[in-house]
């Protein structure tokens, strides 16, 4: 018996004729994903990735990386067998096991027929294979097909996989596969929540981080390295320049009434952050404001601001409150 990685897809799926550009994009960012897992064969079928490992190659790990990769719905370590019942039912024995371990459990099976020359059909799988674990793990399981404490799943493909645990992915679009973006990342809550989700959508991302120092502490400054460094483990490599903002902001201060320093401000950093955009082949900024949450978001400033550069502003949290930003930052641990 063999163990196989499961990687399940989902929108990628409703593509038309460019589909195929998206599955090469997300088998790339997998392989990068799990550069540091050992060696391993990517092989694709009917809307799944199935990731077969080498003698030392860190499935767990794979699996942790895995479910980072945008365009992921879901993955499952399976025991794939050949398409015989006998073979199948030994799968069965052994992945039901390492489940029950010493607990008694309810649970159900759930099998589809990929393969249509399978002599038995999906319900009949279900139900040879639902005896079968009757008879050879009583009392310690029972049937409960409405709320079961596990699910057995059997997949009938060119092989069989069989498993029991599904562990959700952060679903999207491949990134790389939607153009570049440059985003304004600070070091507060919203700018990376921002980040993540236009990478999700299949953005690439360049940073941009504006540095004032003695002002602003060095300290700080490594904040937003490390906050790039988690956006990098789901969006993969990302560059992070640091752009001293020390003079610009003295001058603006100097030169300018006070009530439009933080606007003009805005406004630098915008032109900047387009600059570095064109040079790195951004099709477009990033920023985190959401419409109103502070003085410098409200319709008017945002509409001066955006006035400052001649590229596409995109705003993933124009919408939301700072709660539901807080609920994202956490998930994906930049809170």
């Amino acid at each position: 018996m063999e163990k196989v990685i499961l990687a399940r897809i989902g929108e990628i799926a409703l593509k038309g004729l460019n589909r195929k550009n998206f599955e090469n994009k997300l088998a790339s960012n997998m392989r990068k994903a799990m550069k540091d897992c050992g060696e391993f064969e990517i092989n694709w079928s009917q809307s799944r990735f199935f990731i077969t490992g080498k003698n030392n190659f860190d499935i767990d790990k794979a699996v942790d990386k895995l479910t980072n990769v945008f365009g992921i719905v879901s993955v499952s370590v399976a025991v794939c067998v050949d398409n015989d019942m006998e073979e199948i039912k030994k799968a069965v024995q052994h992945v039901v096991g390492k489940k029950l371990g010493s607990e008694s459990m309810t649970f159900k099976v759930e099998a589809k027929r990929g393969d249509k020359s399978f002599h038995l059909k999906s319900p009949e799988i279900c139900s040879e294979l639902g005896a079968y674990i009757l008879k050879n793990f009583s009392p310690s399981v029972k049937v409960d097909v409405n709320n079961p404490d596990f699910i057995l799943f059997v997949e009938v493909r060119e092989k069989t996989y069989v498993y029991t645990d599904i562990v959700e992915g952060h679903r999207g679009m491949p990134v790389g596969s939607n153009g570049r973006g440059c985003l304004l990342l600070s070091g507060g809550i919203d700018s990376p929540v921002a980040g993540y989700m236009v990478a999700k959508r299949g953005v690439e991302l360049v940073c941009v981080h504006y540095h004032s120092y003695p002002y602003t502490s060095e300290r700080a400054k490594g904040k937003v390295i490390d906050l790039a460094k988690i956006l990098a483990s789901y969006c993969g490599t990302i560059k992070l320049y640091i752009v001293p903002f020390t003079d610009i902001q003295l001058e603006i201060n100097k030169r300018c009434e006070q009530s439009y320093s933080t606007i003009i401000m805005r406004r630098s950093m915008m032109r900047l952050a387009e600059k570095i955009a064109r040079q790195t082949g951004c099709m477009a900024l990033v920023t985190g404001e959401s419409i109103g949450q502070v003085a410098s978001q409200t319709m008017h400033s945002l509409y001066c601001t955006d006035n400052a550069v001649n590229m596409p502003v995109f705003r993933p949290l124009i919408g939301m409150d700072k709660t539901e930003v807080i609920d994202i930052a956490r998930k994906i641990d930049t809170f």
